[in-house]
């Protein structure tokens, strides 16, 4: 028996009923609301996904900066992933109140936030000289990279017929690695001919320009009667009741225990590890190695598009999407790291950064599990717990490899062998064995309810 629902024909944002819960106004506002999709729907989520594009490119700029930023400190492994652990750790212990916010006071205004705290903190970066002041400002950096993501899907909820969240769900993540593309291209090649103050800077002003679309061109919500029901769709419910019941869902869990084993991988390379094991591990020069980190940003591109059309088709693609990315990523890790010596050959490293590729995309399928779940008035708030997902399990692998690659260091060794990246790396089967199980029992959870 599957988890999903027999028909595709069921709106994603009406929960099948639940029994033994109190009345609810979720499903009866939402059978009113009917989002009009076109052109200005289009254009409403074209403005919201320039904020999310402007975070992804704040959110892995340290990953092409990792080398500059250890020299630029003096810091070694452990201390440098601290600015992405805490980063990702701000980030994940935001979602939740993200999700409250847009709930109750719009996606318009928290993108608006959003914009300004990015700002700050890059900008705080850029003239930061020692390690406290730059770890600082990259906590701010996360607080406002946090809001982006779950504003944008509710700005799409809002604007586009159920049938279409999916795809849309994808083509924000496709957008968002257009940012990433913009920093492994236009970032890395920057630092090296302008420094670091004058780089970071100009993505710092960035926002300016993002900020004033934002505020004079977006419409949170078509007029009319479609964006009546939406409003009227989303009772004032208190914070904890509205937590807790989402948190009832088993789809709300299921979402976030996909999303924390499917993304972190692909996450953990293209934020951080990703240039030094290519550069100082495999030999690689600096820009091979960003000509690596773009294809893992193309092949996300590829996959995200491909992951939209198949499960806007049917539901049902759902699980098998997830379950295959988890087996063929960990697979392909398997054969690189047992390599012999540690130094795999060119076409196994293209062959695992492609597969990294779909984890990002497949993350996103643990949103449509919590979207089919919760009603309208609470979608932002399941997908703030959702979002927590990866980025929890991104923080815990960030830590792990640091740690570990310290650990199987000499001291006073300035970079760290193949075969401490081969065995720091094999840390990534802990959370995805933790994740895989999680999956499998919720999997069976939510089939038991929907029968």
């Amino acid at each position: 028996m599957t988890v999903e629902p027999a028909s595709s024909a069921r709106p994603l944002s009406v929960p099948a009923p639940r029994a033994g819960a109190g009345p609810t106004t979720g499903p009866v506002a939402v059978a009113a609301h009917h989002p009009p999709g076109g052109r200005a729907a289009w254009l409403a989520w074209s403005i919201g996904v320039s904020v999310y594009v402007l975070a992804v490119i704040h959110r892995t700029s340290l990953g092409v900066a990792g080398l500059d930023a250890a020299d630029r400190f003096g810091i070694g492994a452990s201390a440098l992933s601290t600015f992405s652990i805490l980063q990702v750790l701000v980030y994940a212990a935001m979602q939740v109140p993200v999700g409250l916010l847009v709930d109750r006071f719009g996606p318009r205004r928290v993108l608006l936030l959003g914009v300004v705290l990015l700002s700050t903190g890059q900008l705080a970066f850029a003239f930061s000289d020692s390690f406290g002041p730059a770890l600082a400002s990259r906590a701010v950096l996360g607080c406002g990279d946090a809001m982006t993501f779950i504003s944008v899907l509710r700005i799409a909820a809002r604007w586009f017929p159920a049938a279409k969240n999916p795809l849309v769900a994808q083509l924000t993540g496709l957008a968002g690695m257009s940012g990433n593309l913009v920093t492994t291209v236009v970032l890395a090649q920057a630092l090296h001919s302008e420094g670091w103050t004058p780089t970071f800077t100009a993505i710092a002003l960035l926002g300016v320009a993002v900020f004033a679309l934002v505020a004079l061109f977006l419409r949170e919500a078509p007029d009319g009667p479609a964006g009546e029901a939406a409003q009227a769709a989303q009772p004032r419910l208190g914070v904890a009741r509205q937590v807790r019941e989402t948190w009832r869902e088993p789809g709300t869990r299921l979402g976030l225990w996909i999303h924390f084993t499917t993304q972190f991988p692909g996450n953990a390379f293209g934020l951080l590890w990703g240039l030094p094991y290519l550069v100082e591990a495999q030999g690689m020069t600096r820009a091979a190695a960003g000509g690596l980190l773009t294809l893992l940003v193309l092949s996300n591109m590829s996959f995200g598009f491909l992951f939209g059309r198949v499960l806007s088709r049917t539901a049902r693609a759902r699980m098998p999407i997830v379950l295959t990315v988890i087996g063929a990523t960990a697979l392909l890790w398997a054969v690189t790291l047992a390599w012999p010596g540690g130094h795999p050959p060119l076409w196994l490293l293209v062959a695992v950064i492609l597969v990294m590729g779909s984890n990002g995309p497949a993350s996103l399928v643990g949103l449509d599990y919590a979207r089919a779940r919760n009603p309208v008035e609470r979608l932002g708030t399941a997908s703030g717990i959702v979002n927590m997902g990866g980025f929890i399990g991104t923080m815990i692998t960030l830590f792990g490899i640091g740690v570990l690659l310290d650990t199987l260091t000499p001291g006073g060794t300035d970079t760290y062998s193949a075969s401490a990246f081969r065995w720091a790396f094999c840390w990534q089967y802990a959370p995805l064995a933790v994740g895989t199980l999680m999956i499998l029992r919720l999997r069976r959870k939510l089939a038991a309810v929907a029968s």
